[in-house]
């Protein structure tokens, strides 16, 4: 079977197009008699002539899996060398550094990922780098990444995404707190205020960006309004749904007054 393999290999043209799946035969072949300098080489020269996303992908599992951590590292290097573009080669090298509590070195992937004058799935990419960042609990630099974000795209989603990670992030620091009871309850509860201002400033930010430099996007703007109200009406007795109330357009405001009144059936178009 592999003398079948190695003389398909040697008759395709790579230069002009070239098969993944006989390249990765011929590896795991190699693999299964235990001959990894032989798979490693099939792999090293299908790189070389043709690279491909399955290719890139085997090659580091199988190296990850024999714990060689700095070939795994160089070769995530050569794939992002060939497509700086993919997303999903910057999160996965992150995401192995993150799993070796390599923090800097998570970091100093990201950077240059989100730097990309092209990327084939950003927002994937940057949601992956706030989620680092609020897993280590550096919310500073989850917000300095929000904001960064916000420079470049006013999106509705990450308006919201950013006030809902205001709205939780310094309560889920203060669930560590090792205050007594008393002190803890009330520590939580100064904490709980402060991540409703913040998602606050948030949310009041957003709207004077609708308002004021995209009026057309009226839809956004309600959508954003009731995301608003729903988080305030969360906050229970520290909400104040008033604020938002005010903001509301008049026939979205009307229609929310017959759904408290009669109920969802009251809703009518």
């Amino acid at each position: 079977m592999l003398l079948k393999l190695r003389e398909c290999l040697k008759l395709i043209p790579h230069e002009k197009f070239s098969f993944a799946k006989l390249w990765l035969l011929a590896a795991q072949f190699e693999t299964r008699q235990l001959n990894l300098k032989a798979a490693r080489q099939i792999l090293g020269n299908a790189i070389g002539k043709a690279p491909k996303d399955k290719i890139f992908k085997k090659y580091i599992e199988i190296e990850l899996q024999l714990g060689n951590i700095d070939c795994g590292r160089k070769l995530y290097e050569k794939y992002l060398e060939w497509v700086p573009e993919n997303c999903y080669a910057w999160s996965k090298y992150a995401e192995l550094e993150r799993s070796l509590c390599e923090t800097e070195r998570a970091r100093a992937i990201f950077e240059p990922a989100i730097a990309q004058p092209a990327l084939d799935m950003p927002e994937l990419l940057w949601k992956a780098y706030i989620d680092f960042e609020i897993s280590e609990g550096e919310f500073e630099r989850t917000r300095e990444l929000y904001e960064r974000l916000l420079d470049r795209t006013k999106h509705l989603k990450v308006w919201i995404s950013y006030a809902k990670f205001e709205a939780s992030a310094m309560e889920e620091d203060a669930k560590g707190s090792d205050l007594a009871d008393d002190d803890h309850q009330e520590h939580r509860h100064e904490q709980k205020k402060q991540c409703i201002q913040h998602a606050r400033r948030v949310f009041e930010k957003a709207i004077n960006y609708y308002r004021t430099s995209a009026p057309e996007l009226k839809e956004e703007r309600a959508m954003l309004l009731e995301e608003w109200l729903n988080i305030e009406s969360s906050f229970g007795e520290l909400g104040d749904i008033s604020l938002v109330q005010a903001k509301l357009p008049k026939k979205l405001k009307k229609r929310r007054q017959m759904v408290s009144e009669d109920g969802p059936a009251g809703h009518v178009n």
